[in-house]
């Protein structure tokens, strides 16, 4: 390690563990009844410091440290990408190969949440010996249970062998316990990992093809001007950068623009889960036990979602969850509320009377499907995991395919550095492509690819009658390709044509509101920054937003971020509480203007998830 990156590191641990620790100086806050500053975007990707006099003579030298590959994001797939190109270059002899994973958590599977059902195929693969390892992998599902809820009752559907919720030989986790293990395998090997480091710009070669990343400045006012703590942030430069940034990731999606990796498939679309972990009485806990359920209370039958309860062994734990699809047409829809109104269903409630609630968070999912898989290779890098977005939808589980994903990438990244007949600087493993359509990961995807769409089309009883005539018997073998209906965005209808959702208040016991909801996830960002949700337009917010659909993004944030309240003159103005933000990336998805854009904060700012 060069000693700059040495000294880079110690400040990011230092700032990484003052971040990870709430601080009376970064409150909360949500719906205040204060008047407040209105939006204004300060950050330079918005309001470039070149035009700015305030940054006339600053320093803007970066150092630069050089590796053979940088894997972006130390997700599920960044950290099979590390193990396996470790692997490899320790198998051929070559143990001063470097690898180094960028991750913006302030450690290890702190931003990680999930389920998380895990189907282990991929890491059978990647670690066979992974129960002598100590994998945190201690519950086997023993029972699924699959109902439809109306208001008062829950119908039982059976659940066969075959059918994609049928988890028999699956694992249930705490997916950030996982990837925290994932991470000692990987340095074990000799992989570099360097939490705490926001990788906020992507670095290119005189010939443009991709050189690497460069992580994020620190010290920087609200206002955009620098502190006098001001320190530009470095460059990791390499042969060949993997992105594994997860759904949403804002460096992939400018890679994708840039190169135009999304001209032959269809645009992403999205879902957003939501989850709680529950600590419950004696007597309600099974372990191994798996419940789905669909129908209430999503408002009709063409709003996409469902919900999870995942039975751990261990401490009496659930894991319960919400999933709604971000293509939802009411802007009045309120994906939070309506997880919490799911826990008072007669069939749900008494799991949960008398427990204690002790973690929430939220984030953005793939739900486009094999339709909506980008071009995965661009001269100097890859991309793997959910970055281009390999969840199988009817499953709810994308973590085996990603990690097979970033095992491919891995292989080919390692065959053509090795080859050395790269045409561009930075190298590009154009054989991933290939070798993932030939894996189960394609055959999977391709199995699957219609469900999503068949359910957006004929809603939730032409969705469910397609997936048991056309996967469960005949495994997606039709010679048809249905398509999506657009992006998430364009679904929304003007709120004067919609019908505005009535939701039960809080009780403080099984429901609760956002507020108190937030502070379990440990978020905490420097306050002294400029906003990173950033808005290409001050205005549009009020404009359009707030006048034509009646400011959705304070209803499908579900972590308080954005609240309109009435400026000096009485005219309603949209609040960016960017402390708040748990990093779920749904309003970049689901803003109607896509106004928004979300760029990293300083690293390690964020939620805190403990094995979420």
């Amino acid at each position: 390690m060069s000693s700059h990156l040495a000294r880079v590191a110690r400040r990011s641990y230092r700032d990484a563990s003052r971040l990870a620790r709430p601080t009376a100086s970064l409150p909360l806050r949500l719906l205040s009844t204060s008047k407040a500053t209105p939006a204004v975007t300060t950050h330079y990707t918005v309001k470039p410091r070149e035009s700015d006099p305030r940054w006339e003579g600053v320093e803007m030298e970066r150092y630069a440290d050089e590796a053979d590959v940088v894997i972006v994001g130390g997700g599920p797939a960044g950290m099979s990408a590390a193990i396996r190109l470790k692997q490899l270059a320790n198998e051929a002899g070559n143990e001063e190969f470097r690898v180094c994973v960028i991750e913006k958590s302030a450690s290890v599977g702190g931003h990680i949440l999930s389920g998380a059902c895990l189907e282990p195929r991929a890491l059978n693969e990647l670690i066979p010996d992974w129960a002598e390892r100590g994998a945190p992998l201690k519950t086997p599902v023993k029972e699924d249970k699959f109902s439809f809820l109306t208001k008062n009752k829950a119908v039982p559907i059976p659940i066969f062998p075959g059918m994609p919720m049928h988890n028999h030989g699956n694992y249930i986790v705490r997916m950030g316990h996982f990837v925290q293990w994932l991470g000692e395998q990987a340095e074990e090997l000799g992989v570099e990992v360097y939490p705490g480091f926001a990788a906020s710009e992507v670095v290119y070669n005189d010939d443009g093809s991709v050189a690497g990343i460069a992580t994020n400045d620190v010290g920087i006012a609200k206002d955009g001007s620098p502190k006098d703590s001001f320190e530009r942030g470095m460059e990791f430069r390499a042969k060949c950068t993997i992105f594994s940034e997860g759904c949403r990731g804002h460096l992939s999606k400018g890679i994708m623009k840039k190169f135009d990796l999304n001209k032959d498939n269809q645009e992403q679309i999205f879902g957003i889960g939501i989850k709680e972990l529950w600590q419950v009485e004696e007597g309600k806990h099974h372990p191994g036990r798996i419940e789905h359920t669909v129908g209430w209370p999503l408002p009709d039958a063409h709003t996409y979602g469902g919900s999870f309860l995942y039975h751990l062994n261990e401490d009496n734990l659930i894991a319960v969850g919400f999933v709604v699809g971000l293509d939802y047409t009411n802007p009045y829809m309120h994906p939070f509320k309506t997880f919490q109104q799911f826990k008072t269903h007669p069939a749900v409630a008494p799991t949960f009377e008398g427990g204690t609630r002790i973690g929430y968070g939220a984030r953005a999912l793939n739900e486009g499907g094999l339709q909506s898989i980008p071009k995965l290779t661009f001269p100097g890098g890859c991309l793997v995991g959910c970055s281009p977005g390999f969840m199988n939808v009817p499953k709810i589980k994308g973590t085996h395919t990603a990690m097979k994903s970033a095992m491919l990438a891995a292989e080919s990244v390692w065959d053509k550095i090795q080859a050395g007949d790269s045409v561009t600087e930075g190298v590009e493993p154009a054989e991933y492509e290939e070798k993932l359509k030939s894996s189960w990961v394609w055959d999977e995807m391709k199995s699957v690819r219609n469900i999503k769409p068949a359910f957006h089309k004929w809603g939730l009883w032409g969705g469910i009658a397609y997936t048991g005539l056309f996967y469960v018997v005949g495994r997606g073998k039709e010679p048809w390709t249905l398509k999506h209906a657009g992006t998430d965005n364009q679904t929304l209808k003007p709120a004067e044509s919609s019908k505005e959702i009535d939701y039960p208040k809080p009780d403080g016991k099984l429901t609760f509101d956002l507020l108190s909801s937030v502070a379990l996830t440990g978020t905490n960002h420097e306050a002294d920054q400029p906003a990173h949700l950033t808005l290409m337009d001050d205005q549009t917010p009020e404009d359009v937003n707030f006048a034509k659909f009646a400011g959705p993004e304070g209803r499908f944030c579900p972590a308080g971020v954005y609240e309109y309240q009435p400026d000096d003159k009485g005219n309603m103005a949209l609040i960016i509480n960017a402390s708040n933000c748990i990093h779920c990336k749904t309003c970049d998805i689901k803003d109607y203007s896509q106004n928004i854009n979300w760029v990293c904060p300083e690293g390690g700012g964020g939620p805190a998830y403990d094995g979420m």
